[in-house]
């Protein structure tokens, strides 16, 4: 049997009552967070979520799914592409390890078919859970690829988690399920050059209506290669042989799955999930000095040799959520990071300017490059003589320290402050954390299509 065949037959062999309770509660806390974060990111300072909507206007189609914070349906196809987009706007979905973002890309293409076909919420369950089991093992067999070099992880392995999830919800045969992969190793790539501008956060909405698109042709008849994960050599294509093992995609497949361990990272801030050490670093140590602008001569952070965030000026507000500098900045003004720290109106302010030229990234070759096991260094320098220094290991929400259900809802709500009244919102939260007993998502996908874009100001 070929890698691909054992693939298709494990997912299509696994029910609902299949999979562990953890998994599913897992589930749910994945489809909430990544409906806040696409509601919020319809908000997009630059005005991502206002071109993505005018786009999927032009577009049209039937009004079968929902375009989240968008007030209209349009098609499945068009409705993922439009909310995988918005799901990466900030930078704010979840991700895990080996990096991956594995929600903005397969939730969007999830519930577009479920919300089209009249669907229940258990369906949705599984396919979640297992797109991320598939992803998760992409990245297991591909782990020593460097972030930030080569191709954007949601447009390859995001985008077989959408095929995934889109083929368990339309119940494709094995040989569709075969051929929705191989149509889809076609469809693959996106390029991390794109990091810092709007195209990047479209490498999550390409991929989820591609995964829409592929499954949708392969249960049409379309025809494709059956073996792309085996000599289809799809491994070595996009990972590189000297980068990637697939004797290890299957290898354990669900057991444990990856949602449980190692689990699956909630991002506490809006910003690339490197930034994130310098971040809690700066902010304890600007709250427990009571730190002022005027206090501060300079900062230097210690962090592992990592170009990919080493930005000192970036040209945006968000081109600065992959700058350490900019993020360390912003910290230690604001005692917090929000998406409006990312508008270009936070990122030229005067004391921003003032600030981060006096923020020093100290790349050193002694801290480990790994996201698992790097660490950030803060120290500050105050005006009046003083060294201060905080260290973070872990950033919270991190797999392995999981936000509190309160820090998650805190989340959620933050993200449709504005968007969404207060009782709308606990309906949402009432309604995903049912959602195994849904017999429909459509009043859940009714209330987030209605939700406002926030732009901050």
């Amino acid at each position: 049997m070929t890698i691909t065949a054992e693939l298709v037959e494990r997912l299509r062999a696994t029910r609902v009552k299949d999979l562990p309770p953890a998994a599913l509660d897992i589930a749910k806390q994945v489809c909430l967070d990544g409906l806040g974060v696409m509601i919020a990111g319809a908000g997009e300072p630059l005005g991502l979520g206002r071109i993505t909507f005018e786009y999927t206007r032009q577009l049209g189609g039937p009004a079968d799914a929902s375009v989240i914070a968008g007030g209209f349906k349009t098609s499945a196809f068009n409705a993922a592409y439009a909310n995988g987009t918005l799901g990466h706007a900030l930078d704010f979905d979840n991700t895990w390890w080996p990096l991956n973002h594995p929600t903005s890309p397969t939730l969007p293409a999830i519930l577009a078919i479920a919300e089209r076909d009249a669907l229940d919420g258990a369906a949705v369950l599984r396919a979640i859970v297992l797109s991320f089991e598939v992803q998760g093992r992409m990245r297991v067999a591909s782990a020593s690829v460097e972030a930030g070099k080569g191709f954007h992880k949601p447009g390859v392995s995001g985008l077989m988690g959408a095929v995934t999830g889109a083929g368990l919800m339309l119940g494709l045969s094995a040989e569709q399920f075969r051929r929705a992969y191989g149509l889809a190793g076609s469809r693959a790539g996106s390029m991390s050059i794109n990091t810092g501008t709007m195209t990047k956060s479209s490498h999550s909405g390409h991929a989820a209506r591609m995964g829409v698109e592929c499954a949708t042709l392969a249960g049409l008849g379309w025809t494709a290669a059956e073996d792309v994960f085996g000599k289809g050599g799809f491994f070595p294509l996009f990972y590189g042989e000297a980068h990637s093992d697939p004797s290890l995609f299957l290898k354990d497949f669900g057991d444990p799955y990856r949602m449980i361990d190692p689990g699956v990272g909630f991002k506490k801030h809006p910003a690339n999930y490197f930034t994130h050490r310098p971040i809690d670093a700066a902010i304890e140590l600007a709250t427990r000095h009571d730190l002022k602008a005027a206090d501060i001569d300079r900062a230097v952070v210690d962090f592992p040799r990592f170009d990919y965030v080493n930005r000192p000026v970036p040209e945006t507000g968000l081109d600065g959520k992959f700058s350490v500098q900019y993020a360390t900045a912003i910290a230690l003004l604001d005692r917090k990071v929000k998406v409006a720290s990312f508008s270009d109106k936070r990122r030229f302010a005067a004391d921003v300017e003032d600030l981060l030229p006096r923020i020093t990234l100290n790349m050193r070759d002694d801290i480990p490059r790994s996201f698992q096991d790097c660490y950030a260094i803060v120290r500050v320098t105050t005006r009046d003589g003083r060294s201060l220094e905080q260290r973070c290991d872990r950033p919270r929400g991190m797999w392995g320290l999981p936000l509190t259900r309160d820090e998650r809802l805190a989340k959620f709500r933050d993200c449709c402050e504005g968007a969404l009244s207060a009782d709308l919102v606990d309906q949402v939260i009432e309604r995903v954390e049912a959602l195994d007993g849904a017999a429909s998502v459509a009043p859940l996908m009714d209330i987030v299509c209605r939700a406002k874009p926030v732009f901050p100001e």
